[in-house]
C-alpha cells in the first residue's frame, strides 16, 4: 500500500497501558489507512486486546495519544467513537435470537441509517423492510441468503458470527473493528469467513485482532 497517497484513519502515538506493575502495552505506534485490512496478531497474553480496547475507547492509555481522522480521541468514549464511524462488531450486533436473520438485518440497517426507530420496527410488521436491496446483497455476500428466514437461535456459531459481521458491514462504518472473529469456529467456518472478509479487501477499512496468525496472514 502506498502510504503517501492513503489517508490515515486511526493513529496511535507512543501508547502505553499499565495495570498496576504490569505493562500490557508498551510505547506502541500504529497507523491504519483508509481501505486497508490489517491485523493485530500475536499469542495469547501479548496485549492485543488491551491495545484494541485503547483504540476503541474502552481503556484510556496511561501515556500516548490516539487519533481518528486527525482528531485526538484519546479520552473520547466508545459511544462517541461509534458515532464518528469506528464500529466494533458487538456495538451494533446484539442479535434478537427469536427473530429471523433477515429481520435482524432489517433492524440493523434501519437503526444505522435512522430511517425508522427500532420501536416502530418492532411494533409494526417487518415485512415492509425485507425487500431492501442492500440487505439482500449483504446476505448474499456473507452466504446467509439461504438461512434468511431462519430464526437466529437455530444458526450455527459460524452462521451467527457471519450475521454479526454482516450487520456491522450493513451499517457502513468508516472502520470495522473485529475482535477475534475466528474464535470457536471450525476449520470450514474459518475458511468461509476469511474468504468473505477477503472479498471486502480495499472496499472497507477493517482491523482485526487474532492470535491464529497462520489463519489471517494471507489476508
Amino acid at each position: 500500500m502506498d502510504n503517501l497517497t492513503c489517508r490515515e484513519l486511526i493513529k496511535a502515538e507512543k501508547v502505553t497501558k499499565r495495570f498496576g506493575n504490569l505493562v500490557a502495552v508498551d510505547n506502541v505506534n500504529f497507523v491504519l489507512y483508509e481501505n486497508e485490512m490489517a491485523g493485530i496478531v500475536g499469542s495469547n497474553g501479548a496485549g492485543k486486546t488491551t491495545f484494541f480496547n485503547v483504540l476503541t475507547g474502552y481503556f484510556f492509555p496511561d501515556d500516548g495519544k490516539v487519533f481518528y481522522e486527525n482528531q485526538d480521541v484519546t479520552r473520547i468514549s466508545p459511544q462517541k467513537r461509534v458515532g464518528m464511524g469506528m464500529m466494533r462488531t458487538f456495538q451494533l450486533t446484539s442479535t434478537f435470537d427469536n427473530l429471523k436473520v433477515v429481520d435482524n438485518m432489517s433492524l440493523s440497517f434501519f437503526r444505522a441509517h435512522r430511517t425508522s426507530s427500532t420501536f416502530r420496527l418492532l411494533t409494526n410488521t417487518l415485512a415492509a423492510f425485507r425487500g431492501e436491496e442492500r440487505i439482500w446483497k449483504c446476505l448474499e455476500d456473507f452466504d446467509l441468503a439461504s438461512v434468511a428466514n431462519r430464526e437466529v437461535k437455530h444458526l450455527s456459531l459460524g452462521e451467527k458470527r457471519r450475521l454479526e459481521i454482516a450487520m456491522a458491514v450493513l451499517a457502513e462504518p468508516k472502520v470495522l473493528l473485529l475482535d477475534e472473529p475466528l474464535a470457536g469456529l471450525s476449520e470450514s467456518e474459518i475458511s468461509g469467513l476469511l474468504g468473505i472478509l477477503q472479498s471486502h479487501a480495499h472496499k472497507q477499512t477493517i482491523l482485526l485482532v487474532e492470535h491464529k496468525i497462520s489463519k489471517v496472514q494471507d489476508i
